[in-house]
């Protein structure tokens, strides 16, 4: 056998010292650029969107310059419809305040929270300043602990959240927000809001020195902003006023008006700070309204039968907008969505999973890549004001409601009804069918016209959570 010399292997070995030296220094190049390249895309991967989430209080689906009315101006909220994703067919599930903010907060239907009022019942021993009101009262609040909260889920995103204006359960901490202004039950005045109430009327600079300061820590912020307006009391500035008592308005609803205007300026005023700081292109507006009114006429602060806590379009139905100028382009959407679809579309916009026990959308790409929702239906329900079996929903269980693209059914329920059977009085029957399409104040009741219809919607509201409550079907 002969070997090769010393000079033929040392040749060889440096040689090959010189190609593993060469491909080395290939894979450590290659490497380098795949680092770069990454670090690239971390760089340029745009950040999370701070969220402002706007929310009026007893305020009409139709009460907006945006929808047409031709008294009201909104100035602040027809550009933001204009320049974001507006559906003029928004509603919420519950058409009462409690227990439509708790859905806004958590993403879950009212029968899944299980704040279902605003307030225990009156009937208890003592009524309202008994010890059992109280205690119950606390029970209520008690709810959101075991409850997963936008400000709680958003957390994981290193966002920071700050809670002002309407919340009903206790202390803002208890709602998952780093930050805020109601100190809640059982602090005096407590109830929904304490000092969180004064946002927007007694002006605005909690918010913005909260967002400057978030955005100069280089954080994603989110903004609870749920001002006591144009809710009651109807006190708007004398200039504003004035204006609509001008054009010879009955005084209810003059105030009713002024304060739709002044809820908008406060709107406009945080739109310009954003657009100021730099923030708006990358700050996700959502706006919706808790739920409906139409202003009694004759009686100052109060509401007519079919708007707040009926299942009337009154009642229920809102625009709700989404503004995200760097992701989202202008769109008026004609499908028909709800407040349930606010929650998961958030976290989708913060890069977050949506927990599959949500029951809305995510409507994130839809809005993105301007493509139809996949959903024809949507849902709703109503209780009492007041809350009579704490952990049995139905207890108090007054109607529900289905929408299948023009059409609206609504069904109505025996559950107990503490204060409000005889406010109700003539409203509560069914079932009701409507157009809504063509009859928006549901004035034709179609049902008996349309029995097979009736009988198929039914049977969604059974397949979307069966009730033993009785339906009041004569």
């Amino acid at each position: 056998m002969s070997y090769p010399s010393i000079s033929t292997l040392f040749n060889t070995r440096k040689i090959r010292s010189l190609m593993i030296g060469s491909v080395i220094a290939t894979v450590v190049s290659a490497c380098s650029s795949q680092s770069e390249s990454t670090q690239a895309s971390i760089d340029n991967k745009p950040s999370p969107p701070n969220i402002l989430l706007i929310l009026s209080d007893d305020h009409a689906w139709n009460d907006y310059s945006f929808m047409g009315h031709e008294i009201v101006k909104t100035p602040a909220l027809d550009q933001l419809a204009n320049e974001g994703v507006t559906f003029k067919r928004g509603y919420v599930p519950t058409s009462l305040c409690r227990p439509s903010l708790a859905t806004i907060a958590t993403g879950l239907y009212a029968n899944q929270h299980g704040i279902t009022g605003n307030d225990p019942s009156r009937e208890l021993p003592g009524g309202k300043k008994g010890a059992a009101y109280q205690q119950q009262r606390a029970e209520i609040i008690s709810k959101i602990d075991n409850l997963e909260t936008l400000p709680n889920m958003l957390r994981e995103q290193g966002y920071v959240s700050l809670q002002t204006g309407k919340w009903w359960e206790g202390s803002f901490s208890r709602g998952g927000f780093d930050q805020g202004m109601t100190r809640g039950f059982p602090q005096p005045g407590g109830r929904h809001g304490d000092d969180g109430l004064k946002i927007g009327r007694k002006g605005l600079t909690t918010i913005t020195n909260f967002m400057d300061k978030t955005s100069a820590e280089g954080k994603p912020f989110l903004v609870w902003y749920a001002p006591f307006m144009p809710h009651t009391p109807h006190t708007p500035p004398e200039r504003l006023l004035k204006k609509y008592q001008n054009r010879g308005l009955s005084d209810p609803i003059a105030r009713y008006y002024a304060m739709i205007e002044w809820f908008d300026e406060t709107n406009g005023e945080l739109f310009e700070h954003l657009e100021k700081t730099g923030l708006k292109d990358n700050t996700l507006i959502v706006y919706v309204s808790d739920n409906g009114w139409i202003t009694n006429p004759n009686q100052r602060d109060r509401f007519l039968p079919r708007s707040k806590q009926s299942p009337g379009e009154s009642g229920v139905r809102t625009p709700i907008m989404f503004s995200l100028p760097n992701s989202f382009k202008p769109q008026m959407r004609p499908e028909v969505v709800s407040s349930i679809d606010i929650v998961p579309t958030i976290l989708g916009a913060a890069g977050l999973e949506v927990p599959e026990t949500l029951p809305g959308l995510n409507l994130f790409d839809n809005m993105a890549n301007q493509t139809p929702i996949a959903r024809d239906t949507i849902f709703g329900e109503g209780f009492a004001h007041d809350m009579d079996d704490l952990n049995d929903p139905e207890s108090t269980l007054m109607y529900r409601w289905v929408i299948e693209d023009k059409w609206k059914l609504i069904l109505s329920y025996d559950g107990k009804n503490v204060s409000y059977q005889s406010f109700h009085k003539g409203v509560l029957a069914g079932p009701r069918l409507y157009n809504v399409l063509e009859d928006e104040y549901e004035k034709v009741n179609l049902a008996d016209k349309h029995p097979e219809l009736v009988a198929r919607l039914s049977g969604k509201l059974e397949d979307w959570y069966p009730v033993k409550t009785r339906s009041i079907l004569k």
